[in-house]
């Protein structure tokens, strides 16, 4: 297993919809052991393949919730449905949330409180999960990886405002920028 370089926003491939898995062989499964690896070493509740480089949709979770019950897997060409999120603004402190490829920033987005994922995991063998919460969260945010959406694209107006500032100052939103989970450190 290895620690592999996250993407940060302006990759290509964070911005394009990623394809569907059609190979389940020894170099997927290394694939999804080596997300593990980093989405733990960055530390993060959840990584999607574009994140590292590669275009297929499949993502990692790992998240214990306020019961302890830990949610871990592996999501192949998931599906996902939503229930309607409530209107207003978002709540800075419960609502924001970050992002591995926009280190080190957080905003506030409003979610949809309920989702169900259906996908395969690594023996093709369906699954659903019904979620709510941080859970549901999750879902949404490693979900959107794979259509080409990052966190920061669906904030409101003033918040928008902040993402770019941020993405601007520190020299993202263009390819090639990457930073490696227990090697670089981005508070510098």
């Amino acid at each position: 297993m290895a620690v592999l370089p996250i993407q940060i926003t302006g990759a290509p491939v964070l911005h394009s919809p990623a394809t569907d898995v059609t190979v389940f062989d020894s170099q997927l499964r290394g694939l999804v052991d080596d997300m593990f690896e980093t989405m733990e070493a960055a530390p993060g509740v959840g990584l999607a393949a574009p994140q590292v480089g590669v275009g297929l949709r499949l993502f990692v979770f790992n998240w214990a919730d306020d019961d302890e019950t830990l949610w871990r897997g592996v999501a192949i060409n998931p599906e996902l449905w939503l229930s309607p999120a409530t209107v207003g603004a978002p709540d800075e402190d419960d609502e924001s949330e970050g992002c591995l490829s926009v280190p080190g920033e957080r905003f506030p987005l409003r979610r949809s409180e309920l989702a169900i994922l259906r996908a395969v995991d690594l023996d093709q063998k369906p699954f659903e999960i019904k979620a709510e919460g941080w859970l549901a969260r999750i879902f949404q945010h490693e979900f959107d990886h794979l259509d080409g959406i990052l966190y920061v694209d669906r904030l409101e107006h003033s918040y928008a405002k902040a993402a770019v500032k941020a993405i601007r100052k520190n020299s993202w939103g263009v390819p090639g920028k990457t930073w490696l989970p227990g090697v670089d450190n981005l508070d510098d």
